[in-house]
């Protein structure tokens, strides 16, 4: 199963998420089938990008959305 969710980069207390496309079997950290955006939490206001186009192919191809993601989208 296809997963969209976040990654964490960035150096310790100082994250930054990558929002991925990857296999729900791999961890994590495993190779994405595609990055599709980032959030920066320590921006002020939070940055938030998404490609909103490849977000709605992913789900309509039948990807699962966690629900950090889902937060984030419904926000942006």
């Amino acid at each position: 199963m296809v997963k969209i969710r976040m990654r964490r980069m960035g150096a310790r207390n100082h994250p930054f998420y990558r929002v991925v496309v990857s296999d729900s079997r791999q961890t994590p950290t495993a190779a994405a089938l595609e990055e599709i955006g980032f959030y920066d939490p320590r921006k002020d206001p939070a940055v938030v990008n998404i490609d909103r186009e490849r977000y709605d192919h992913w789900v309509g191809q039948g990807a699962q959305v966690s629900d950090s993601v889902r937060t984030l989208v419904a926000k942006g």
